[in-house]
């Protein structure tokens, strides 16, 4: 595995890259752009969904950048951010020739800011799936009065669309996988207007993940005082795997659930193969129709 420190050329801003040592000249690869939880940065997230172990298995290119607005929290917000996120795009996509598929992957607020960002123009025509880490789901999930820690739960306005829990609708046409802790939410909804929009089938249920090895971080800043929604410190899970199968153009559409879990327990190596598992095997193609031809 190769990782490297790269650096955005407009903006000098750095961020992590991970690919595999052993690439060929033209081997296709997946490219993942992923997003931290506000309030953190780049390295933790990587920490958080490891897919760099992985990385020489699946032949993935993942770009892990960190947010520039850090008051009165980290958080990705702004066309700077924006343009940063564009750029290491454009870089890796002039670097690695044949990328057969995009991904953006975020957690939380960078879950969010995924969903934004399919908005864009530049990203929707670009990006083949969304994995949102307890990001928000396209079929809202209600979050419990106890996954705000020490406040009130906010109130958020009528019109805004992506908020905890809730994911608007892209104007894109993409994969999408949901993945949550049990204990962040009420209960996970077994319809999705996703699957609808792709005339799935009726979900079904897969066999469990089961990890027999923690995550590999977790919440410090709260530690002692944290919540069971929020999370504690890594363990040992399961998770329950459901897809909606048949979905028109092969897409993927699945929840992932991780019992006993909350909302900032690092991934399990076996759920996190998983996931990676299902982005590698959705369709991808945007990439090459956009540098192919007229």
């Amino acid at each position: 595995m190769a990782s490297e420190i790269a650096v955005d050329p407009d903006t000098g801003r750095k961020y992590t890259l991970d690919f595999p040592d052993d690439l060929e000249p033209g081997e296709p690869v997946t490219f993942l752009l992923s997003l931290h939880v506000g309030g953190s940065v780049g390295a933790w997230q990587r920490l958080y969904f490891p897919a760099q172990d992985v990385a020489a298995k699946y032949r993935l290119v993942i770009a892990t950048p960190s947010c520039v607005t850090k008051e009165p929290f980290r958080r990705w917000i702004g066309e700077a951010d924006d343009e940063h996120l564009k750029n290491i795009v454009r870089s890796v996509f002039d670097r690695f020739a044949n990328i057969r598929a995009f991904w953006l992957v975020g957690h939380s607020q960078g879950g969010m800011t995924s969903n934004r960002l399919l908005g864009d123009s530049f990203f929707a025509d670009r990006v083949d799936g969304w994995l949102s880490l307890s990001g928000g789901r396209i079929g809202p999930i209600t979050l419990p009065d106890s996954f705000f820690p020490g406040a009130r739960r906010p109130q958020f306005p009528p019109d805004m669309k992506a908020r905890p829990g809730a994911a608007s609708m892209p104007d894109a046409d993409i994969s999408f996988i949901f993945t949550s802790g049990e204990r962040e939410m009420v209960e996970l909804p077994t319809t999705s207007p996703w699957a609808e929009k792709y005339g799935t089938g009726a979900r079904k249920r897969l066999p469990d993940i089961v990890d027999d090895k923690p995550g590999q971080v977790y919440d410090t800043t709260r530690e002692g005082k944290s919540t069971p929604a929020w999370g504690g410190r890594p363990a040992p899970g399961t998770s329950e795997v459901f897809v909606y199968p048949d979905a028109r153009g092969g897409r993927v559409i699945a929840d992932v659930v991780r019992l006993a879990k909350g909302h900032t327990e690092g991934l399990e190596p076996n759920v996190t193969d998983a996931l990676v598992r299902m982005m590698v095997e959705a369709p991808g193609g945007k990439a090459k129709a956009l540098t192919s031809p007229a």
